[in-house]
């Protein structure tokens, strides 16, 4: 069963540049890993502060290894210093 994670970062209007280099970086090295169907950095269209990942795992396993990954725990702690607010996570399940 695929999952579906959703990862909304508001991003500080001073940070952007900061964040999107080091989302970058996460991409190019998570597309690599085995698992991985999607994963892409998406700015909302209308509020440009708004940073969204939305990734495609084939199942729990995948992510579990993703956030145990070299890449995921050097970059990850890094981008804290660019939200303007708490990340908002969702996992979701395909149904259908």
């Amino acid at each position: 069963m695929t999952i579906k994670v959703v990862a909304k970062h508001y991003v500080k209007p001073e940070k952007v540049e900061d964040y999107i280099g080091l989302s970058k970086e996460l991409v190019k090295e998570t597309l690599k890993e085995e698992g991985c169907i999607e994963y892409g950095l998406y700015r909302d269209s209308e509020n440009l502060l708004i940073l969204t990942m939305i990734e495609e795992w084939e199942d729990n396993k995948c992510l579990e290894r993703h956030f145990n990954s070299k890449h995921f725990k050097e970059i990850v702690p890094l981008m804290a210093d660019c939200f303007e607010k708490e990340v908002e996570i969702n996992v979701y399940n395909k149904m259908v």
